[in-house]
Parts: structure tokens; sequence; C-alpha cells
């Protein structure tokens, strides 16, 4: 019964910061999608077609996250945790900075939107690794009755990165004209983020191999055979369920925090500084959220905990539609409760580590979750978009979905937790 030594916390707060400095990076291209739209392509095209470009190469990041993820998660399996956690931090550091740097359509025509695509993938195998990787990482440095904290507070890093890119576009905005930001201003946040993704990689050095892949090192007990092949002969519950933790994951993240403040503007005509403002602040509630929910399933189990915060998720999604409906002036604050609800998705990855053994843990938790999220988080925003025409509360009642696939799943979670 273990508590975090100093060493504990230095290793998840280095995790931690370089998951937001990351995921940073793999974001921030959302925010300026529609100067990138105008500067990488041809400026007689359609302005739709500009943006269904620009949003397909921003698309392209996630279909490559299986492909890396599972990739790094190989050598992660037979060589090491450090290095490959290393090694995606470095990999987004230098696409990004590339993307600030590079000559746009007026310079190098059409091989401008062709090599930012092929940076754009590279990100996407970066943070394919990333993400399991970190999990994996701290959950075997820290005690095992503190995993579901760390692996929380880990999320809350990676989200956290999504709240950086937010509040740097927002003040890149602020701080050019609009002449200026097609100019040069855009260049700016990923010029920073490549710079602190360097920093980051020069902070990893001083991080350990984990004592649980070193344990099995000394006992020659690495996978031996291809660890993928293990995990799907042997381990399919383990990818079903991870899989479907994923797809309530994905759903939460994309409907609730990235697809919101857009809906609520069309739906119920919120002004467009009001929408970001309260996203901004829900983003920091579903930070503090994953810690939290962490937290509680180390203390009283993930299934019970699972259940509740999704129960909690359903619900806080359904009001949050319908009072924006008839008082869009509650926005910030039901915001931030729903925003605190979504961070039940902290319990996720502390139990999708658990359901594979170490020597296959990396490959098992990165396939399941890089193919659940590319095929989930792609057709989350078709699925809730064509539902609209039909039914306004479309995102609402998918959000409820899925938070009773979560409460099925805790319920399995329980049963098995009182058997163990």
């Amino acid at each position: 019964m273990s508590n975090l030594t100093r060493r504990d916390f230095r290793t998840l707060a280095l995790a931690a910061l370089g998951g937001a400095l990351e995921f940073y990076d793999f974001i921030i291209f959302v925010f300026f999608a529609v100067v990138i739209g105008k500067l990488f392509f041809p400026a007689d095209m359609p302005d739709w077609l500009r943006q269904l470009q620009t949003f397909g190469i921003f698309a392209a990041g996630y279909l490559a996250r299986p492909l890396g993820g599972i990739v790094m998660a190989h050598f992660g399996d037979l060589l090491g945790r450090k290095r490959m956690f290393t090694l995606s931090i470095f990999l987004m550091s230098v696409p990004t900075l590339a993307i600030g740097l590079m000559p746009t359509y007026a310079s190098i025509g059409i091989w401008a939107p062709i090599l930012l695509l092929a940076l754009r993938v590279m990100q996407g195998a970066a943070i394919g690794g990333e993400v399991p990787g970190a999990w994996v990482f701290v959950s075997e440095h820290v005690p095992a009755r503190h995993v579901g904290f760390a692996c929380g507070t880990l999320t809350a890093g990676l989200t956290g990165g999504i709240l950086l890119g937010s509040l740097v576009a927002t003040a890149v905005n602020r701080a050019y004209s609009p002449e200026a930001l097609l100019s040069e201003g855009w260049r700016v946040p990923f010029i920073i983020g490549g710079i602190f993704g360097f920093i980051s990689v020069w902070l990893r050095q001083w991080l350990h191999e984990t004592p649980v892949f070193q344990e099995m090192q000394a006992r020659q007990a690495l996978a031996n055979e291809l660890p993928l092949k293990q995990v799907i002969r042997a381990h399919k519950p383990a990818i079903v369920e991870t899989m479907l933790m994923t797809w309530l994951l994905s759903a939460a993240i994309v409907v609730m925090i990235l697809m919101t403040p857009t809906l609520v503007q069309k739906l119920y005509a919120i002004p467009a500084t009001a929408a970001l403002q309260a996203n901004s602040i829900a983003t920091l509630f579903l930070s503090l959220g994953c810690v939290v929910f962490g937290a509680l399933a180390d203390r009283y189990g993930a299934g019970r905990v699972l259940m509740v915060g999704c129960a909690m998720l359903g619900i806080s999604a359904m009001v949050f539609y319908q009072q924006m409906a008839v008082a869009p002036q509650n926005i910030d604050i039901l915001y931030a409760v729903t925003g605190f609800c979504v961070g039940v998705i902290g319990v996720v990855p502390s139990t999708a580590v658990r359901a594979f053994p170490p020597e296959v843990r990396f490959s098992g938790l990165s396939f399941s979750y890089n193919v659940a999220y590319a095929v989930f988080g792609g057709l989350t925003p078709i699925m809730v978009s064509m539902m609209l025409p039909l039914d306004r509360m479309a995102p609402a009642h998918y959000v409820l979905a899925l938070s009773l696939v979560g409460i099925g799943i805790g319920a399995t979670l329980r049963k098995r937790e009182r058997v163990v």
C-alpha cells in the first residue's frame, strides 16, 4: 500500500506536461483551419472545397494514428517504454515546427498542400504512440493503488493541451490584424509548439524506464512473438471492452468539447465569443474532472465510478442542450458542470491499461484505442450532423446513448471487482 514518492510525482508531472504540449501541437491546426485553407490552396478554389480539403488534411492525422501507434507500441513492448515515449514527442515537434516554417501555395504551388498532408500524417503517427504510451508509462511507474489518479492526471494534461491551443489561438487572433495573421501571424503558434516540443524531448531524458518493463527484461519475459498477434489471438474481450470505452471517450470529447461551441452558435444563435469563452471554462473543468474521477476510481473501484460518472454525463448533456434553448445566459455554469462530467473519461485509461498483461500491454492498448478512436472519432461528427435535421437534441442524445454503454461497462467491471 505504497504512497506516491517524489520521483513518482516528477514522472507524472513531466509526462503530463509533455502530453499537454504534444496534444497542443496536434490540435492547433484546427484553430487556424480557415487561414491555412486560404494559404495552402489556390485562391480561385471555391471556399467550401478549400475548407473541405483543409479539414481532410486535419482528419488525415486521425487516420494515421493507428499505424503510428501500433508500430511504436510494437517496439515499446520489445525495446522499452521510455524510448518510444521520448520518440513520440520528437516526431510531433519536427512536423509542427516545419508547418510553421514551410512555404505556402503562393511560393511552391501544389507542393504546399502535399507537404502539409505529409507533415500532418507524421503528427498523427506521433500522437498515436504518445497517448497509449503515456498511459502505460505512468501506470507502470506508480503504485497499483494510485494508477487511476496517475492516468486521470495524465489525461487532464492531454485535455489541457486543447485548452492551451484555444488560449494561444485567441491570443494570436487578438495580437494580429487579419492581414498580418495571413502574412506571418499564423506561423507563431506552430513555431511555439515546435520549440516547446523540443524542450519536452530534453526534459524526458530525466525519466527512467518503468520498473515493470525492467522486471520483464530481467526475467526474459518479453513477448516471444509479434506482440499484436498475441493480443488479437488471446485478448479479444479486452480489445472489445477498450474499444467501447474509447467510443465513449471520443463521443464525450468530440461532441461536448470540440463540436458544441459551433453547434450552439448555429442551433441557439449564441455569439461566438460567448460560446468560445464557455468552452474554455468547460475544458478547464474537464481537466479537473479527469483527476477527480481517476482518484475516485482508486478509492471506490473503476466500475462503480464509471457507472455514476456516465449517469452524470448523460444527464448533464441533456440538461445543457435543453437549457440552451430557454436560458442561454447560463451557458458558462452549465458548460462547466458538463465539462466536469466529461471528466469521467479519466477512468478509461487506468481500466484499459489493466485489461492487458504487461508483456503486450502497450500493443494491446495502442491497437484498441487508436483503431477505435480513428473510426468513432471520425464518424461521430458525421453521425451527429446527419441526425441534426431530424433532432435538434441529437448531440445530447448521442452522448446519452454512449453514457448508457459506459454504465453497462461499469456494471461489468463492478462484477469483476467483486470477484477479485
